[in-house]
């Protein structure tokens, strides 16, 4: 099964708790023991698995990956978003899940976040269960 979620973000870099829209997806796909790949089809944001019941690490890792690779740095890509290329590298596109008794298994702590690094900006991401 597949399911593609459109996600309008309201900055340029942001974090995005996509976790109860994956856990629909995977509930309504009626598979109860497999894989849930979340994909994020775009150069310049990407998906990853961390805290998320404390709302400041959202915030530290955004912080933390500005200083890493500041905005203003001196890059040569044109358009001007070269930090958000990088950053997408960084985090990566791409995080699967595993399925268990027809639910995402993830640890207590774990949220699934969309990782903005381009915006304000309307996204795609796909979500393929097998």
């Amino acid at each position: 099964m597949k399911k593609i979620l459109s996600i309008s973000t309201k900055s340029r870099p942001e974090l995005i708790d996509i976790t109860e829209k994956v856990r629909s997806a995977v509930s309504a796909s009626s598979i109860k023991e497999g894989l849930c790949c979340i994909y994020v089809p775009h150069t310049t944001a990407g998906v990853t698995i961390n805290e998320g019941a404390d709302p400041s690490v959202k915030l530290d890792i955004l912080a933390s990956l500005n200083k890493l690779v500041p905005f203003d740095g001196d890059y040569h890509h044109g358009e001007g978003n070269s930090a958000a290329h990088i950053k997408a590298t960084l985090v990566g596109t791409s995080a699967i899940c595993l399925i268990e008794d027809g639910k995402p298994a993830l640890g207590t702590w774990q949220a699934i976040f969309f990782c903005e690094f381009d915006g304000p900006r309307t996204r795609n991401i796909t979500i393929k269960i097998v």
